[in-house]
C-alpha cells in the first residue's frame, strides 16, 4: 500500500466545499435543530473567520444528563454533508479531508464517561443510524485521535502522537485521509502538517456516505465553542 507524503494527491474526482458564507451549501441536508436539548447552538457567524465573510460557530451553555446505553445525550450542533444526496451519490474512497477549526473548550477528566470533542465525524453508512462512523477526536489530554478503529467502539492505532497537543484558542488546519475499502482501508490524521493518527479501517464498504463536523461533544460539558471554515472532501485515488 502506498505511503506517501499528505501532499501527493493523484488525480482527484468529485469535490464538496464549504466556506460557510452561506446555508444553501447545505440544501436538502439534515441540519441540528437550534437550541438542541437546551444546551447548545450553532449559526454562520461572521464573530470569528479564517476566510471569508462567515464561518460556523457552536457553542455550549449547559451540560446534559449522561448517556445510557438507550439514550444518547451527547452535545449536537451541525450541518450534515449527506453526500448520499448529492450528484453521483456517496463518494467512493479514498478521500482527503481538509478543514480550519478553532476550539475554545475546557475538557476534564470525567466519570463515568472522560469528556471529549469530536472534530469531525464520517460514516459509511447512507441511512439516519449512521451504524459504522470513524472520528476524529479532541481528548481531555488534548490529542487529537482516530476513534472507532478497527472496528465500531475500538481504540488501536498504528500510530497515535502522545506529544504533540491540540493549540485551543487559535485556527488549526487539520487534515484526514480516509479509505474504506473492504481489507485495505485505513485513515490518517494531521495536525498543521504533522501526523497525530494513523489505524486500519478493517470493516470498510468504499464509501463515504456521510459527514459532519461542528459541535459533537461529550454531554458533560458545560460550556465551549468551536469554529469551522474552509471545508473540502475530495475524492483521489491514492494517499
Amino acid at each position: 500500500m502506498c505511503r506517501k507524503s499528505q501532499d501527493d494527491v493523484a488525480l482527484p474526482g468529485r469535490v464538496f466545499s464549504t466556506s460557510f458564507e452561506q446555508t444553501d451549501d447545505f440544501a436538502g441536508f439534515y441540519i441540528v435543530p437550534q437550541d438542541y436539548m437546551n444546551t447548545c447552538s450553532h449559526r454562520l457567524s461572521d464573530e470569528n473567520v479564517f476566510s471569508g465573510r462567515l464561518a460556523h460557530k457552536a457553542w455550549i451553555y449547559g451540560p446534559n444528563p449522561e448517556s445510557t446505553l438507550l439514550q444518547n445525550n451527547n452535545h449536537r450542533a451541525y450541518p450534515t454533508i449527506q453526500l448520499y444526496k448529492t450528484s453521483g451519490g456517496a463518494f467512493q474512497t479514498p478521500c482527503y479531508i481538509s478543514f480550519r477549526v478553532w476550539v475554545d473548550m475546557k475538557l476534564e477528566a470525567h466519570s463515568p464517561e472522560n469528556q471529549w470533542l469530536s472534530l469531525a465525524t464520517f460514516t459509511t453508512d447512507s441511512t439516519d443510524s449512521w451504524s459504522r462512523t470513524i472520528l476524529v477526536n479532541l481528548s481531555y489530554e488534548r490529542f487529537v485521535h482516530l476513534m472507532h478503529v478497527p472496528v465500531q467502539g475500538g481504540q488501536d492505532w498504528i500510530y497515535q502522537t502522545d506529544t504533540l497537543m491540540f493549540p485551543q484558542g487559535q485556527w488549526v488546519s487539520m487534515k484526514v485521509y480516509i479509505d474504506t475499502r473492504p481489507h485495505i482501508g485505513y485513515a490518517k490524521v494531521w495536525q498543521n502538517g504533522i501526523l497525530v493518527s494513523y489505524a486500519v479501517i478493517s470493516d470498510g464498504n468504499g464509501k463515504l456516505a456521510q459527514a459532519h463536523f461542528g459541535l459533537y461533544a461529550a454531554p458533560s460539558i458545560s460550556s465551549g465553542s468551536i469554529y469551522n471554515d474552509d471545508l473540502e472532501i475530495r475524492e483521489v485515488t491514492s494517499e
